[in-house]
């Protein structure tokens, strides 16, 4: 197995796990294609050709990764990311397209997709970028990341996107910011004008939503986005 091949570890065990990826692309020959040349670096467990197939698929399969096209006839990839990441944000997406066209890199990294590779790509290449895109990296084809650069030093107050953050809902984000201060459920309560009800109710959804079990994980996470 080469150091390029993406896998993770399973953390139980100890042995390591093989990536599970899914592709949303309208043209079959092309997800063929790419489903051959992943094939001993990942597990490619499902694809998609339309926004609707590939919204209820990827969220039923949840893979890791979702290799997906920009430009479809139905709506593309981006009304697929924003429908499958307000239930799943944990799922990350790759663009892989033969568009380098500056306002679609833009428009998909703003909507929440963690890289932004062409079809011009390489399969080492596009296993390498799976793997760091599962792993929390972005990445981008050379050429495609100065769009990206230059996007945000033009709008440098533009906020980059979160698709965990952007799940919650304002008033969630408040009471958010005052849980990881340290502040008590009375004292959040007060601070908002809000009953203490209301209070655990709005971190009871805030933990569902990010999947985590307790307040201490919201305030690690909530420190590590610099929303405290």
């Amino acid at each position: 197995m080469s150091d390029d091949q993406p896998i993770e570890r399973d953390t139980e065990r100890g042995a390591p796990r093989t990536l599970r990826v899914f592709l949303v692309d309208d043209h079959a020959m092309f997800r063929a294609g790419v489903r051959a040349e992943l094939g001993a670096h990942v597990e490619v467990i499902g694809e998609a050709s339309t926004v609707a197939e590939a919204v209820s698929r990827v969220t039923a399969a949840e893979p890791d990764v979702v290799l997906l096209d920009v430009h479809m006839p139905d709506g593309g990839g981006r009304a697929v990311l924003d429908q499958v990441r307000r239930t799943h944000p944990q799922i990350r997406f790759l663009a892989l397209s033969v568009s380098d066209a500056a306002e679609d890199v833009i428009g998909l990294i703003r909507a929440g997709a963690r890289g932004y590779v062409t079809k011009t790509i390489s399969s080492d290449e596009l296993a390498a970028a799976i793997r760091r895109v599962a792993d929390g990296d972005a990445v981008f084809s050379p050429r495609l990341a100065g769009f990206v650069l230059d996007a945000f030093a033009a709008r440098p107050d533009a906020p980059v996107a979160d698709p965990e953050l952007d799940q919650l809902t304002n008033r969630e984000r408040e009471v958010l910011r005052l849980l990881a201060r340290g502040y008590a459920y009375k004292e959040i309560a007060k601070e908002l004008f809000i009953s203490i009800k209301t209070v655990e109710t709005h971190v009871s959804n805030v933990l569902r939503k990010l999947q985590m079990s307790n307040r201490y994980e919201l305030s690690r996470w909530a420190a590590d986005r610099r929303l405290v």
